[in-house]
């Protein structure tokens, strides 16, 4: 994969919980610099992100229920529209987790079915959180997403351990098909993680590590 081929999957994100404002602004240089389609920020910063991205048509995508998705179905619509009327244009939402732990499929179908439809239309990921879930709560957890209308299936966040696997890769392409995206993130901070993760079958990267995986390929 050459430069270019990675910039255009990518998802450059900064999601700590200690950024400024400052730091939002050097992050948007960057994705400006760089030419990355994407990128993710908390929302608190979306409004700020999309101000200095739109005039360069760089999109400001936002996580919901971030980072443990145990807030209500209601919470998380809520948080979705606010996002959306402050700029965001792509929606990555965290699963409940709990509900799912509990088997109550029905609810955790209904929960990323209202984001979806809160969504407008715009693309919608949903976390389920790999790293947390048996093999068996990976492909369940991974039916509901297709069930409940969204875009993608995203394997992690990267604050609750672990991380993006080949083998989640292959396994969460599998139940989806061709016809939804997945989304490999968490722990992916090299040229090769990239290439292994689209190789196993997923079609965005999410990373916070986007420069120095570009930087070594322009070296």
């Amino acid at each position: 994969m050459n430069r270019e081929e990675i910039i255009s999957i990518i998802d450059y994100t900064l999601l700590k919980p200690t950024v400024n404002k400052d730091d939002i602004t050097a992050f948007c240089n960057e994705a400006i610099e760089y030419g990355f389609y994407t990128v993710f920020v908390n929302p608190h910063y979306v409004q700020l992100a999309y101000s200095l991205l739109s005039p360069v048509q760089i999109k400001v995508g936002v996580p919901i229920g971030f980072s443990l998705g145990g807030a209500t179905t209601h919470t998380k619509v809520e948080e979705t529209k606010e996002a959306i009327k402050n700029g965001a244009e792509e929606i990555d939402m965290l699963i409940n987790l709990g509900a799912l732990k509990s088997k109550e499929y029905n609810l955790v179908k209904n929960d990323i079915a209202e984001v979806v439809k809160a969504s407008g239309g715009l693309t919608t990921k949903v976390i389920i959180e790999t790293g947390l879930l048996t093999q068996e709560e990976k492909v369940t957890a991974t039916e509901l997403v297709v069930e409940g209308g969204a875009d993608f299936v995203k394997t992690a966040t990267g604050f609750n351990g672990g991380g993006a696997t080949v083998n989640d890769i292959e396994l969460l392409r599998s139940v989806v098909g061709k016809d939804l995206g997945v989304k490999a993130a968490g722990g992916i901070r090299t040229y090769q993680d990239v290439v292994d993760m689209v190789n196993a079958g997923a079609d965005r990267i999410g990373t916070s590590g986007a420069l120095a995986i570009i930087d070594k390929i322009k070296k």
